[in-house]
């Protein structure tokens, strides 16, 4: 008779079991019952491309404004990251880098006996100066505005620094030539060159306002920021 109550007792224990987990089960799944969403995933608010191709576009730098209140000190130490491969003073050796003594708006590829890169040589038979615009677009990024130079330096994204420092490149010999006047087409406010148009050249402007570009020879353009960076061509 006691074994019968046993298994009796067992087969009680295992149905009471069972049953306590379906209602746990039951309440649990009321008390965290979660309603299907009319649409399925969620929203993100991306713009457009076209919209995000207009936010891209920037005006060229008003170098008439920027120039005059420029902060040379922050030029000359930004100058500082390129010693390692140039020089700057008047007569200078060319090191990994030719020297740079006038090198804003004077023309490329200056220095007899520097090896310069075929790449180079290309760009300068469609950009033989070294104005504003061009040195901008070179320190900006060197490999991508002139693809295949020997200049390995990644560039300056930051604006500020590129302008500070071809301020200061404009004090070393380059004092002959002329800071633009402002130009609205270049401020705040004024509409965006269209795609595949050019911006007006800022040395068209310097030469109008009466001063011609240092005799004195240019040199490529400057690296920065590179602890050894390669010979720049």
């Amino acid at each position: 008779m006691s074994g019968d109550l046993k298994w009796n007792k067992i087969m009680g224990a295992c149905l009471g079991t069972a049953f306590a987990i379906l209602v746990v089960q039951q309440v649990s799944g009321m008390v965290y019952h979660t309603k299907q969403p009319e649409k399925m995933g969620y929203f993100v608010d991306a713009p457009d491309e076209s919209a995000a191709g207009a936010a891209e576009a920037a005006l060229p730098i008003d170098w008439g404004t920027v120039l005059p209140t420029a902060d040379l000190a922050a030029g000359e130490a930004a100058f500082a990251r390129c010693q390692a491969c140039h020089t700057v003073n008047s007569g200078g050796a060319d090191g990994i880098g030719p020297n740079l003594f006038a090198v804003v708006g004077g023309p490329a590829m200056h220095r007899a006996g520097f090896a310069y890169s075929d790449a180079m040589a290309k760009h300068k038979a469609e950009a033989p100066t070294w104005n504003y615009d061009e040195l901008d677009h070179f320190i900006n990024a060197p490999g991508r505005y002139v693809p295949g130079t020997k200049m390995s330096f990644a560039g300056i994204r930051d604006e500020k620094t590129r302008i500070n420092l071809i301020a200061w490149l404009r004090t070393q010999g380059s004092g002959g030539y002329a800071i633009p006047a402002p130009d609205p087409a270049r401020q705040p406010g004024a509409a965006a060159p269209a795609e595949g148009e050019a911006p007006a050249a800022e040395g068209a402007a310097a030469t109008e306002a009466g001063s011609a570009p240092a005799e004195a020879p240019a040199a490529d353009a400057p690296a920065t920021q590179a602890t050894n960076p390669a010979p720049q061509a």
